[in-house]
């Protein structure tokens, strides 16, 4: 990669100011897709201890603050302290960042409860989105991890998600 195409990317990516596809990075620097793509992975590495990150979710790729400078920021910015995520909607945005595409349905039978105001709830904050639909009757929503999800747990992909234990590791309810 060379630096000039390094700094011609991290400047789309500050300026967007929004997730954007290697090809609109592409069409706007005149090369091909390919080589953006190669230059996004080298970029998100150099910038992995720095206080910007590049992240990528679904294929669209952003410049975001370090985890680790979220308060800072939005002090500065003076943004309202985010609200905490419940139990409920903790467990049902575990189900769905680990089982997805995952239907409501598929939500509840995990959980045991009916799960529509909270999936509504994660995807007014972002964390979840639509992905598609089902084949199963009535096309019902398929649902997965949103980039504000990536942001608000400072992953850069969802390969970053620590692994589930096995259920043999896990102790029996008492």
């Amino acid at each position: 990669m060379s630096a000039q195409l390094a700094v011609m990317i991290e400047a789309l990516l500050f300026a967007a100011g929004r997730p954007v596809t290697p090809a609109e990075v592409a069409s706007a620097l005149e090369v091909p897709r390919e080589e953006v793509l190669g230059a996004l992975c080298t970029l998100r590495e150099t910038l992995s201890d720095r206080g910007v990150r590049v992240h990528e979710h679904a294929g669209e790729w952003q410049l975001v603050s370090a985890p680790s400078a979220a308060r800072a920021v939005e002090r500065l910015a003076g943004l309202p302290t985010p609200q905490r995520l419940s139990p409920a909607s903790l467990e049902t945005l575990s189900i769905v960042a680990y089982q997805q595409p995952v239907t409501r349905a598929q939500v509840e039978a995990v959980r045991g409860v009916d799960c529509s105001g909270v999936l509504a709830n994660l995807s007014s904050r972002g964390l979840i989105e639509e992905v598609g639909r089902s084949e199963a009757p009535g096309k019902p929503i398929l649902y997965g991890t949103g980039f504000e999800f990536l942001r608000l747990f400072g992953l850069e992909t969802l390969d970053r998600l620590p692994p589930l234990p096995e259920l043999e590791d896990i102790p029996p309810a008492s």
